[in-house]
């Protein structure tokens, strides 16, 4: 496998016509007492784009993002791009995790140097990882998707970690990087020493009928219903027609900013102020990767294939992912009770976190952090 140094760099060009843009934008109209009911905020999205305009340094996040060690590897036809920071510890174990949507690999930069140096910020050197965060295959820099299909990202990434030398090693990941890291157990038990999850777990296959389901898990399931018709509308969406989205997305960076915001938003645990969570610079940040890129239509893709996919060797009805597994649930992201979990998982590991939210490697990195050290520290 050839693994090159990669250095992120957005071309001058690119941030100029996106400033044209940003000075040329058409905002809708405003219904009375709106906040965020009806989606993005226009008080507040105005005033993200002015600052986008006026105070917001891309350059100086792009220094940040390239102190962090990156690489590009070729994979199984794909360019994929990932960090790659050492452990700084006795014994380090190798550690990847996955990003979901619509996040990218920005969202682990806080949590990584906790995994890499845990004794630089109080912890236990003997606790220490080699942390992998790739970029997904059509989100950032990493290959954008050209063809029709599911993409086995279990496999890109055993493959890619044994290109790094690594033949055992830990998975870690949240949304979207959930289902990678749930596949990974499932698929590379060999491999994989164990899997650490935040949200978004794989669903009993088959789901036991409801006689058989314990009052919280019919909670659950109501709960479920209820969020699909209220938060789901995206993922439908990107699941039947996501190019008809991307026209707009891919030319407009204001409407691009507010479909990825308004899901900071709503999806952490910020009690209605988003940047209690996140500030501008860390938002915007994540929007101009996908910008520069223009790979959200890419990103979207993989929702598409997703629903339509027909796996031809589906998992035996009642297995289950047998390696051990770590899940931390969160207040504020979608919650799970640990029944069902177990219906699905080897669960050796259950965390109820006091606060946080879908993001949960920029909200609560520290929190995450303990809780993945002390998930591993009995496999090492």
């Amino acid at each position: 496998m050839e693994i090159r140094p990669f250095k992120v760099h957005v071309p001058q060009a690119t941030l100029d016509d996106l400033q044209d843009r940003l000075a040329r934008t058409r905002w809708p109209h405003e219904v009375a007492g709106a906040g965020w009911d009806y989606g993005a905020d226009l008080s507040y999205m105005k005033a993200l784009v002015n600052y986008w305009r006026d105070g917001f340094d891309w350059r100086e996040q792009e220094r940040a993002i390239n102190e962090f060690s990156h690489y590009k590897a070729a994979v199984d036809g794909y360019d994929i791009h990932f960090i790659h920071e050492r452990g700084k510890g006795p014994d380090p174990m190798p550690l990847i995790i996955t990003h979901g949507w619509p996040s990218s690999f920005f969202e682990m930069h806080k949590i990584i140097p906790l995994l890499a140096d845990p004794g630089r910020y109080g912890g236990d050197p003997a606790d220490s990882f080699d942390v992998v965060v790739p970029s997904l295959v059509g989100y950032a820099f990493s290959s954008i998707r050209t063809r029709r299909g599911k993409i086995d990202h279990s496999n890109l990434w055993t493959a890619l970690m044994q290109g790094l030398g690594y033949d055992r090693f830990g998975a870690q990941g949240g949304d979207v990087g959930a289902g990678v890291t749930s596949a990974l157990g499932r698929h590379h038990p060999d491999q994989v020493v164990g899997i650490h999850l935040n949200g978004d777990l794989d669903w009993p296959n088959p789901i036991p009928p409801e006689s058989e389901l314990s009052e919280e898990e019919k909670d659950f399931l109501r709960r479920a219903a209820e969020w699909e018709r209220e938060e789901g509308g995206y993922s439908h969406a990107q699941g039947t027609k996501p190019l008809t989205l991307a026209y707009g997305l891919n030319d407009s960076p204001v409407g691009l900013a507010a479909y990825i915001v308004e899901k900071f938003h709503g999806w952490s645990d910020c009690g209605g102020d988003v940047e209690s969570r996140f500030t501008k610079d860390e938002l915007l940040t994540n929007v101009t990767l996908y910008w520069a890129t223009e790979t959200i239509y890419s990103g979207m893709i993989g929702y598409y294939e997703g629903r339509h996919y027909v796996d031809p060797n589906p998992p035996a009805p009642g297995s289950r992912v047998e390696v051990p597994t770590g899940v931390a649930m969160y207040p504020k992201d979608f919650y799970f009770p640990r029944e069902w979990a177990e219906r699905s998982y080897n669960v050796q590991h259950w965390t109820e976190v006091p606060t946080g939210g879908h993001f949960a490697a920029q909200e609560e990195p520290q929190l995450l952090a303990e809780d993945i050290r002390a998930f591993f520290r009995p496999l090492r």
